[in-house]
């Protein structure tokens, strides 16, 4: 049984995709969830850009000073757009990794010591099955999800006991940039969406698309009581 009532847990891109089906999911397990999302409104988010460092330790500081502290960090983010590795430029590698690692490393430094004091704490990284084979057309993005799988490995071993991290490795699901990725590979190729869907569900046993929900309960296992000798691994998600 996930149980996790008595928890409080910060989402980053909560408000859309597997974020969102994260947020649902932790929400039914019993967590009190603050999402962090550009496009947060409302009661119970923190509206900031991961790609503006002080912004974000101003914001997530005056969160745990007015409400206390957070057991459950879910780190996730769009990725970076798509296109050849040989086209990208420095600035992309820089944003991408700004986002991604070092939103992520900020995080986690403002919340340590509050997940020290609760002796409790899940870190979960929602990243990419690229860390385990590179997705063609995708070549900033497989070079970050990378960076961030090592990140969190190296960090697995340095964490205290009651504090875990892992990650989540989504294959193709259906959210919102699948779709937009789909377009922009129907685009670049030359066929239609269909035929780059039919593509990507040729690698796929299940022979279907992931629905959120599906990586949304991965996640909230992992940030349960019940994950807790599940530490430094990276959890595909892919059928």
């Amino acid at each position: 049984m996930i149980d996790l009532k008595g928890k409080r847990a910060l989402v980053c891109g909560g408000t859309s995709g597997i974020g969102k089906a994260t947020v649902a999911s932790l929400k039914q397990n019993g967590a009190t969830v603050v999402i962090l999302s550009r496009s947060a409104s409302g009661k119970d988010t923190i509206s900031c850009d991961l790609e503006d460092l002080e912004s974000l330790r101003i914001l997530v500081s005056k969160e745990l000073e007015m409400n206390g502290p957070f057991q459950i960090l879910i780190n996730n983010s769009g990725g970076p757009p798509s296109g050849p590795l040989i086209e990208a430029q420095p600035h992309d590698f820089e944003k991408a990794f700004l986002r991604h690692v070092l939103a992520s490393q900020t995080l986690v430094q403002l919340l340590l010591e509050g997940m020290k004091s609760s002796n409790y704490g899940r870190i979960v990284n929602v990243i990419s099955t690229s860390v385990k084979e590179p997705i063609p057309g995708l070549g900033v993005s497989n070079t970050i999800r990378g960076a961030m799988a090592s990140w969190s490995k190296t960090l697995s071993k340095e964490l205290p006991p009651e504090i875990t991290i892992n990650n989540v490795l989504p294959g193709f699901t259906n959210t919102e940039r699948l779709t937009e990725l789909k377009k922009t590979l129907s685009v670049q190729k030359g066929i239609s969406q269909e035929e780059v869907e039919n593509a990507w569900l040729s690698t796929v046993p299940e022979g279907r698309l992931a629905d959120p929900s599906e990586l949304g309960q991965v996640v909230a296992f992992l940030s349960s009581p019940a994950a807790s000798f599940v530490r430094g691994t990276s959890i595909p998600v892919d059928g």
